[in-house]
């Protein structure tokens, strides 16, 4: 008997990777160059540099020389948060690690701000950290959230923040490729993005800024990226990560539309059979391809182990902890119980997921709340 093939659900942990990304990091190890150089074999490095910067730009609106690649998105959003002469840090209770840790390391007196119920920033709690923080202030607060897909209002938190004199920086990480992104609407003066949560190649990011900030370098030596990041330029990963971008940006409003429809069939059937299971930020805008759900009666590490064992690859929140699964602080912020939150998985769809893959998900669901499903001693 065949096994069957394995079904991918944790696209927000990273993002499978196409076939064209592939093809596009090979053909630059293949011919090698420093981009730096000034040879045959350095120009060509440069170029798909430059080609690549113009394709990330695209996706986000941006122009091309205010995109400063670096080695992925935690880097991305260290550069923000350390590269300018902010006096206060205002940042959300939501926020990935990448923002936080350096937020509060940069500012022990860091501003962090509450969230509601269904994950949404308090604006007036921001009105009221800018009126009385010194100036400028820096506010950084994530477009999209990466363990329930909520979003956030950016051009109405930009409109405060620019209001106050201070700047707005975004982790738009899980947004690219997921829902459209325009700099010029956004409200934000800088963006993080990763690569492979787009269908790129891991390791390679990029801070892409709305205007020319004097944005003071954390790697300083060489002087590449303008100055803003020093260090020889990942040709390789930097060719991968502007194809990827290309494609996200010609297939996001279809991409976007089919899994949105695979989303909220796995959620309509879930809680169909299991009336106590929970559907965290479903009241507020999201991203389409994300759905963080809590199972009645099973933590998360141990719905983790039960559906990897039929082969189906989901997460317990995010997938930055070297494997760890503790009670999340996104559903903490939201007003979830502790006992609760470590019940709750993330499943985040993708290119290549599929409605077959929404039926074996919830047909092992099914079997792992019974009790019945392949489950490891620890059940």
């Amino acid at each position: 008997m065949t096994a069957a093939t394995p079904v991918y659900l944790d696209y927000n942990a990273t993002g499978r990777v196409r076939p064209a990304v592939i093809e596009a990091v090979a053909e630059a190890m293949r011919q090698g160059g420093n981009a730096s150089s000034i040879h045959h074999f350095g120009r060509i490095a440069r170029k798909k540099v430059e080609d690549a910067r113009e394709q990330v730009a695209a996706l986000v609106g941006a122009r091309p020389e205010l995109v400063v690649f670096t080695g992925g998105g935690t880097e991305a959003d260290n550069l923000a948060i350390r590269g300018l002469p902010a006096k206060r840090l205002i940042v959300s209770a939501i926020e990935h690690g990448a923002v936080l840790a350096p937020a509060l390391l940069h500012d022990p007196k860091a501003v962090i701000l509450p969230v509601d119920g269904a994950g949404a920033i308090d604006l007036p709690a921001l009105e009221a950290a800018l009126a009385s923080a010194p100036r400028p202030a820096l506010v950084s607060v994530m477009y999209a959230n990466n363990e329930t897909g909520v979003l956030q209002p950016m051009p109405r938190i930009g409109e405060i923040a620019h209001r106050h004199g201070a700047w707005l920086h975004s982790d738009c990480v899980q947004a690219a490729g997921k829902v459209p992104l325009d700099l010029g609407t956004l409200g934000a003066d800088l963006i993080s993005l990763s690569a492979h949560k787009l269908g790129g190649p891991q390791g390679v990011g990029a801070l892409v800024l709305a205007a020319d900030l004097d944005l003071a370098a954390q790697n300083v030596g060489g002087g590449q990226e303008r100055g803003r990041r020093s260090g020889t330029e990942n040709v390789p990963g930097i060719a991968g990560f502007g194809v990827a971008a290309a494609l996200a940006k010609a297939e996001l409003p279809a991409l976007a539309e089919r899994v949105g429809r695979l989303r909220d069939d796995l959620e309509r059937r879930v809680l169909a059979a299991s009336p106590g299971a929970r559907v965290y930020g479903r009241q507020a805008p999201r991203l389409p391809n994300t759905s963080s759900l809590s199972m009645p009666g099973r933590n998360a590490d141990v719905q983790v182990m039960a559906f990897d064992l039929v082969g189906i690859a989901i997460s317990a929140g995010a997938a930055c902890s070297s494997g760890k699964v503790s009670a999340s602080h996104v559903l903490a912020a939201m007003g979830i119980e502790d006992d609760e939150a470590k019940r709750a998985i993330r499943v985040s769809l993708g290119w290549q997921s599929s409605a077959g893959d929404v039926d074996r998900f919830l047909t092992a669901w099914q079997a792992i709340e019974a009790g019945c499903g392949r489950q490891p001693d620890a059940a």
